[in-house]
């Protein structure tokens, strides 16, 4: 080199063609990117071919890197757009593998580049949709999941393409809005939906009774599958956070929706990785996660720090064995200025330091010949290319140590999400007990005060027992002791009236004895006087008679001795009755002082009782009043829908309407016996409530349908049974106004059944009058008046026929003219509105209802048309027959478009499994009343369109009538 510089140096003249620097790193430039674009076209259509072979782990790689290169995918939609994506399903199949990588791991301008190609996709998604076998339903089923993508980032630009986001970035992205995680959850789930989609109808497509996974075919269809494994495991970790966020915020009835789609995609998604992780395919290339044995319980905080995201991992020889190391998103290095710094030192080592000074002055330097500006040249080019090589090599070293420092980062942000998450896990589980144990002291202070109410409660209680046991025990003692009293002083009359017995004979026998003693002496006093002579013998017998007064007077002592001793006892036993009285009367009055107590206390029970009666009885009454008031309410609701015409549901049928008349005669006959069970029971309520509020909603309904009987009904008989319908609403009312009153309702429901009586006479004369024709004498009657018109026709076809040639008949029947005119103009303008709406529905944009009301409306005109000719027509004329065969034909070609409609339409509409199983009650009731709201809102708009129908007829016929000259004569 320094002797081609020194030779250099001689040469006197400059060099014809200047040599600069930044004029050979421009073309180093050019030739860089002119070889960039060749390799990425080469690497893209390596990629994307029509082999039934999985996409090459090294051309999808290059594809990846070069969108990272020229920071966009211009390249990739270049060289795609040039690809028969439409005419080759496994050529497509491909380009939505390779797409998906790019949308994941290619650079972020991916996205914005590949946005005006959506409608194209949507359109390759719709056409490949055609196909029900092989890649063409894989194919329509991954460009919509392409699509869906796409969306979900254009609309949530915080989310990256590959879904990696940290717990903090995912609350920014809801920017700490409620509604706003609602929406995202939401998305997140049609997300998630079309991933599921892909991977169910990936596997339907296999035959997974033979090892398909370990053929190229099966590898083509499986390989995508991972990035959808990757989007799926982030999409699902998501989601669990939100719900957990939504029900802390939100009521738990709000997300019922929520998580029942949860749970459902739950289960797929547990099954599709299950199933995934027992093939040979995945097991080399990546480590699926299992789901855990139970959905996670959304309705308890705490069991989000029981749930552990789910964790891919890809192991480092996952790649195709054809792989080669490349550089990755955020290993890009910029070598520009390396490569220029390398190509200045070696453009000073040949032509010298000294233009660096001043590289185009060439005056100080000798010529040079042509062989050696060419050697030179030539030269250069050779440095250039070994510069090139030093330089790959270089990027191939920087590569392979990016590669395991990225690797070594990778583990590292792994151990610090997991400490993150235990950390996180820990704090939660602080939280929760923290919560828990607030809870805790909650429910344990209003437990001790429970407790000690209970205790009040039960002290009181226990000292009233004891103090009712403590009055009891002693009234018994009392009356233990007023008994033994009693027997004592039953004991002691008797030992009384035994002493006064005793001294009654005493007294007795003492008086004899003084009675004695008196005769005794009248005696003596007379033998004294009488019989002197025998004084001797009278004084003898006198001192006898005195020894034996003497003995008689010791017993009187004795008897008197004896009394007195009685008399003391007496006394005794009076001043020991005295006391037995006394404390009788003190017993007496502790037993009245008792029973005055025993009955206060049975007082205030039975007080108690009577209020308890009193008050069950009222809240029954009220419970009866209320249920009252809700029916009134109910049937004044009806009585006021019945006098607004406007809010009536479509025409109903007599006979629907006498079914509902039994069913409301049926309720008043049990309202009026559940009314006599609660006259005789007032327990027996339950009963009579049913039936109140029964025949409140069965008047209701009763109403309504004569509301819609009288739709259909002839004036008079529908005001009749307008008037009866109201009648009977008042009735009802005034008999439902005494239930709440004490008495009888034995005469009150006579006006009621007279009104019910009333509408049951008038919907039997609303009765079709065919109803009392048998089925079989149907087609004769039919048959019979078919016949009776058709000799009616004949019979006037003869009065008017060989009259007048066809130009003067025409002109003499203008308006018979005009009404066959109209008709074949309708049919015309039938078939024209037919084909425009069968061609929107092939480009899908129309709607089939408007095929089936052309083709109701060309066989509605044709027959119209047959019937106009059959008026003035022969009845042999062949022109009429070929008229009527023609008509059969349009009416058979109408009926095969509605069934075809009816059909097609039927194979394009997709049936909701209605599955109410894990629904609660309050959720199925407020899931009917919905129903039932949505049933008013359609029957009201449905009533609507009705009515608009019956206008734009009316106008139809008026405008016609104005037109054919309806109104300058009586009907055709």
């Amino acid at each position: 080199m320094d002797r081609m510089a020194s030779s250099m140096k001689q040469v006197p003249n400059p060099l014809p063609k200047v040599l600069s620097r930044r004029g050979v790193g421009a073309g180093i430039e050019a030739a860089e990117r002119e070889s960039f674009e060749r390799t990425q076209t080469v690497s893209i259509n390596k990629a994307i071919n029509t082999q039934e072979v999985a996409v090459k782990e090294k051309h999808a790689r290059t594809c990846i890197l070069g969108t990272h290169h020229e920071k966009g995918a211009q390249t990739f939609w270049s060289v795609v757009n040039r690809l028969p994506l439409s005419s080759n399903a496994v050529l497509c199949w491909k380009f939505c593998h390779v797409f998906h990588k790019l949308l994941r791991d290619g650079h972020p301008n991916v996205l914005k580049d590949s946005l005006r190609y959506k409608n194209e996709l949507s359109d390759m998604s719709r056409m490949w949709g055609h196909l029900s076998e092989g890649y063409g339903r894989l194919c329509s089923t991954y460009l919509r999941l392409l699509r869906t993508k796409m969306e979900y980032h254009t609309k949530n630009p915080r989310f990256p393409g590959n879904l990696q986001m940290s717990d903090r970035q995912l609350d920014e992205a809801g920017e700490s809005d409620v509604n706003n995680f609602f929406q995202l959850t939401v998305e997140m789930f049609d997300y998630l939906e079309c991933e599921l989609n892909l991977f169910q109808t990936v596997f339907n497509s296999l035959d997974m009774s033979r090892s398909v996974s370990v053929t190229t075919a099966g590898q083509c269809r499986l390989a995508p599958l991972i990035q959808v494994i990757l989007d799926c495991s982030h999409l699902y970790d998501y989601t669990v956070k939100l719900l957990f966020k939504l029900h802390s915020c939100l009521p738990a009835d709000t997300l019922q929706g929520h998580r029942d789609r949860f749970m459902e995609q739950f289960t797929k998604l547990k099954d599709l990785f299950y199933r995934s992780s027992n093939l040979q395919y995945f097991k080399r290339l990546i480590q699926i996660p299992q789901l855990p044995e139970n959905p996670p319980n959304f309705l308890r905080a705490s069991a989000l720090s029981e749930h552990i995201s789910p964790v891919v991992v890809i192991p480092a020889e996952a790649s195709s064995p054809d792989s080669e190391p490349v550089l990755e998103k955020d290993d890009l290095v910029d070598m520009d200025a390396s490569q220029q710094n390398l190509f200045d030192n070696k453009f000073d080592d040949i032509f010298g330091s000294s233009f660096s000074s001043d590289p185009f002055n060439f005056n100080s330097q000798n010529g040079v010949n042509k062989e050696e500006k060419d050697h030179l040249i030539a030269q250069l080019y050779r440095d250039i290319s070994e510069l090139k090589a030093r330089l790959e090599n270089m990027k191939t070293e920087s590569q392979r140590a990016v590669l395991q420092l990225k690797g070594r980062v990778s583990e590292l942000e792994a151990e610090l999400a997991e400490q993150q998450h235990l950390r996180q896990q820990a704090v939660d589980d602080s939280e929760f007990l923290r919560t828990e144990l607030d809870e805790l002291k909650k429910k344990r202070e209003d437990t001790e005060k429970a407790q000690r109410s209970l205790t009040e409660i039960e002290r009181r209680a226990q000292a009233n027992e004891q103090r009712y046991s403590k009055l009891k025990e002693k009234y018994s003692e009392l009356v233990q002791n007023h008994a033994d009293l009693l027997r004592k002083n039953a004991e002691v009359t008797k030992q009384v009236s035994v002493a006064r017995q005793a001294q009654a004979d005493l007294e007795r026998e003492k008086k004899e004895l003084e009675d004695s003693f008196q005769r005794l002496s009248d005696q003596a006093q007379r033998k004294t006087q009488e019989q002197t002579e025998v004084l001797d013998s009278l004084k003898q017998e006198l001192a006898t008679s005195k020894q034996e007064l003497q003995i008689v007077q010791g017993s009187l002592e004795t008897s008197a001795q004896s009394e007195a001793k009685w008399a003391a006892q007496l006394e005794e036993l009076e001043k020991e009755r005295s006391g037995l009285v006394r404390a009788v009367a003190r017993g007496e009055e502790e037993e009245s002082a008792l029973r005055e107590q025993l009955e206060h206390a049975q007082r205030e029970l039975s007080s108690t009782q009577e209020s308890m009666c009193q008050l069950a009885k009222g809240q029954r009454k009220t419970l009866l009043v209320e249920t009252r008031k809700a029916a009134e309410q109910v049937i004044q609701e009806a009585l006021r829908q019945l006098e607004e015409p406007p809010l009536i549901s479509c025409a109903g049928s007599a006979d629907h309407l006498l079914s509902k008349v039994k069913s409301v005669s049926s309720c008043i006959e049990q309202l009026e016996q559940s009314w006599s069970q609660y006259l005789a029971c007032p327990e027996e309520i339950s009963e009579l409530l049913r039936s109140v509020t029964l025949l409140a909603h069965l008047t209701s309904d009763t109403m309504a349908h004569v509301s819609t009987t009288c739709l259909r009904a002839p004036p008079e008989p529908a005001d009749s049974l307008t008037e009866a319908c109201k009648q009977f609403g008042k009735e009802t009312l005034t008999y439902l106004a005494f239930l709440g009153e004490d008495g009888t309702l034995e005469n009150d429901s006579t006006a009621m059944k007279s009104c019910l009586s009333k509408i049951s006479a008038i919907g039997e004369e609303l009765l079709p009058r065919g109803l009392d024709i048998k089925q079989e004498e149907l087609g004769d009657l039919v048959d019979k008046e078919m016949a009776a018109t058709s000799a009616a026709i004949e019979t006037a076809t003869a009065r008017i026929e060989g009259t007048a040639s066809p130009k003067e008949f025409y002109a003499k029947n203008s308006r018979w003219t005009e009404g066959l005119i109209s008709a074949s103009k309708a049919v015309g303008w039938g078939a024209t509105v037919m084909v425009d709406a069968a061609d929107l529905v092939v480009q899908g944009r129309g709607k089939f209802e408007e095929l089936m009301v052309c083709s109701h409306e060309i066989a509605a005109s044709t027959a119209q048309l047959v019937a106009a000719s059959k008026v003035k027509a022969d009845k042999d004329s062949p022109n009429l027959a070929q008229l009527q065969q023609a008509s059969r034909g349009v009416n058979q070609a109408t009926a095969t478009v509605v069934a075809s409609t009816i059909s097609g339409k039927s194979q394009i509409q997709e049936t909701d499994n209605m599955d109410f199983s894990s629904m609660t009650l309050t959720q199925i009731k407020r899931q009917e009343m919905d129903s039932q709201v949505r049933v008013l809102e359609l029957e009201n708009e449905l009533q609507k369109e009705r009515q608009k129908l019956g206008e734009l007829r009316k106008k139809h016929y008026e405008l016609a009538g104005v037109a054919e000259g309806w109104e300058e004569g009586g009907p055709l």
